[in-house]
Parts: C-alpha cells; sequence; structure tokens
C-alpha cells in the first residue's frame, strides 16, 4: 500500500468521524431524493429503479419515525410528533405512487422540506449571525438520538 493510499484512507476516516447527526441525515436524505427524481424524469424504462429510489425512501422514513418515538430522543416533543406523521404520509403516498393513484411531487417536496430544516443553523441566543444558514457539516442540532 502507497503512502498516497494510507493518507486518503486515514482522511477519509478522520473526515467520516467529524461529521454531525445532522449532516449525516441531510446526506441521506438528499441521495435519496435525488434516486426519486432521477428516476422519476427518466421515463418508463426507469420504473425499477424509482421502485427501489421509493424503498429506499420508506426505509429511511421509518428509521425517523423509530428514532423520534424513542423515550430518549431529544428533540422537542412536537417537531417528534409532526416527524412522525410525515413518515405516516410517506409511507400512504408511497403506496398510491407505487398503485400510480397519486403523483411523486409531494413525496420529493416533503423531503427538500426536511433538507431546508436541517440546512438551517439555530440563531445564538446572542442575536442573529453572518452565519444563520451554515451547511450542515458545520451546523449544530440536537442529533435524532
Amino acid at each position: 500500500m502507497n503512502a498516497h493510499l494510507m493518507a486518503r484512507r486515514a482522511y477519509a476516516q478522520s473526515n467520516t468521524s467529524t461529521r454531525t447527526d445532522r449532516a449525516i441525515e441531510y446526506d441521506l436524505i438528499a441521495r435519496v431524493t435525488h434516486r426519486i427524481k432521477s428516476a422519476a424524469e427518466a421515463g418508463p424504462r426507469s420504473y425499477p429503479a424509482l421502485v427501489a429510489a421509493l424503498h429506499d425512501n420508506r426505509k429511511l422514513w421509518t428509521t425517523l419515525a423509530v428514532d423520534v418515538a424513542d423515550q430518549g430522543n431529544k428533540l422537542p416533543q412536537e417537531l417528534r410528533a409532526q416527524i412522525f406523521y410525515l413518515c405516516e404520509f410517506v409511507q400512504h403516498h408511497t403506496a398510491k405512487v407505487l398503485s400510480r393513484k397519486a403523483k411523486l411531487a409531494p413525496l420529493i417536496e416533503v423531503n427538500r422540506a426536511i433538507l431546508a430544516g436541517l440546512n438551517t443553523r439555530p440563531v445564538p441566543a446572542a442575536g442573529p449571525s453572518a452565519q444563520s444558514a451554515a451547511r450542515p457539516e458545520t451546523t449544530s442540532m440536537v442529533p435524532l438520538r
């Protein structure tokens, strides 16, 4: 193994360990949303890819629902309830989309709204700062767990 490869691996491990829960959530939701949108735009021949992306989206939302249902979750109760409701909506609406009884757009809109929320930074108690909309890697949020 050469030094360059060893350095890349070491940096990748360090980079991964410094990511916040919020950044990881953002990345996962962004990836699945992109996959859904790309498969939908590719047309009928990409239906298997769309089904796979929708399945992964359902798994993601199920994971979020399980997490916010946990009594140890530190998010405010109202936010936890809203996330749980969104999971129920995603599950139900995905079934409608797969049976061709509903449009795909609401699922993408829900994910984009969550991405927008994850991409904001809470305003410090001292007042607004110039970094009020930081990238998720540099934000601080109570993790889902």
